[in-house]
């Protein structure tokens, strides 16, 4: 055996060890959630109030309820990072708009039990809407939790969409942050946004930043096409990812309140 065939065999070797580690690890690089239970609901929004549901699977998940005197709610899926602690800034501004909101915490996440995986997800936003029972709600995703939304509307079509920061599917924003690796072969949770969003039948708002270098803007350009005839673009002009515009600012915000009085019949 040559010298360059064992350099050869070492890399490819090595290449199978790195992928192979990558696969059995890789919803640590995807789910990064803040584990620490947040303070009560009411020391954060006044009015709030904590609440909790059960998945199908048997997890008791913590969330906070904002109260309102509009007749729409929001369910606010977060993305991949944090918890409804670091939403609150969001909640506070749709409050301060008289809209209800459901801050929801996926399994993992903000002292709720479980492990993150897509089809976990689904199971607590499932949850999540069965506790908002009869009415008109609003979907808020963020990022990650754009595509969690999108597929809830499949089974449980809502009265609007609101996909802030959403990508086509997580390969394609994978593919951003790792670009030299096969990540589309080695993913194990998919999230289709684009594929589920086309057989949505809601209005629906796509809100992105120009800036984004997380989620590009080109990804989110395409979901808006792949949401047809019904969708608003809001394009934030040199908003990054976690800018706070992208949290609460104003053009987020009257784009939900917008879309909020058209399905509630407000002029």
């Amino acid at each position: 055996m040559t010298s360059l065939t064992r350099t050869t065999l070492v890399i490819v070797a090595v290449l199978i060890v790195l992928l192979g580690l990558l696969w059995v690890f890789q919803r640590q690089l995807i789910y990064l959630p803040d584990r620490s239970s947040p303070p009560p609901a009411g020391e954060v929004i006044p009015g709030a109030r904590d609440v909790s549901f059960t998945t199908g699977d048997g997890l008791r998940l913590g969330a906070w309820f904002v109260p309102g005197d509009r007749d729409v709610t929001v369910l606010v899926a977060g993305g991949n990072a944090g918890n409804r602690y670091h939403r609150a800034p969001l909640a506070r501004a749709l409050a301060a708009h008289g809209l209800p909101v459901l801050l929801m915490d996926y399994r993992g996440y903000g002292g709720n039990p479980g492990s993150p995986t897509e089809e976990g997800l689904y199971r607590d936003v499932l949850a999540a809407r069965a506790f908002l029972g009869d009415g008109p709600v609003v979907y808020f995703g963020e990022s990650l939790g754009a595509a969690v939304v999108t597929r809830l509307a499949l089974e449980h079509p809502p009265d609007g969409l609101v996909l802030r920061s959403p990508f086509t599917d997580l390969a394609a924003a994978g593919q951003v942050s790792y670009p030299f690796l096969p990540v589309r072969l080695l993913l194990r949770d998919r999230f289709p946004v684009a594929e589920h969003l086309a057989t949505v039948r809601a209005p629906a708002v796509v809100v992105y930043g120009t800036r984004d270098t997380i989620v590009p803007a080109r990804l989110s350009r395409a979901v808006a096409e792949a949401a047809g005839d019904q969708v608003t673009i809001v394009e934030l002009a040199g908003a990054g990812h976690n800018d706070l515009s992208m949290l609460a600012g104003a053009e987020l915000i009257r784009a939900v309140v917008n879309l909020a009085d058209q399905v509630g019949g407000r002029p």
